[in-house]
């Protein structure tokens, strides 16, 4: 009996579709596919404007420099607490 289309899911459908596409094609037809999808993905990029692009490398790089100190400082705690209890005690 065939089977009733409305008791499946719109996503099972895809899927099922897919499947039995992928099944037909050959590998030279699936590395087709595969570089026609990349195309159309690189069609999709928008380069930064020159301004947007010196924003974005200066929110980086302030972010790199609040990070380096942040483990600068837990570093430099960590080898108090290190000297501590394995060095020479408090200094009096």
């Amino acid at each position: 009996m065939a089977k009733n289309v409305t008791d499946e899911s719109s996503e099972d459908i895809v899927a099922n579709a897919k499947k039995e596409r992928a099944g037909r094609r050959g590998p030279f037809g699936r590395i087709a596919l595969f570089i026609r999808q990349v195309i159309n993905e690189l069609k999709k990029v928008v380069t930064p404007t020159r301004k947007e692009l010196f924003s974005y490398t200066g929110v980086v790089l302030a972010f790199v420099v609040i990070m380096m100190a942040i483990v600068a400082g837990l570093d430099f705690v960590f080898a108090l607490g290190v000297q501590y209890v394995f060095g020479d005690g408090p200094v009096r």
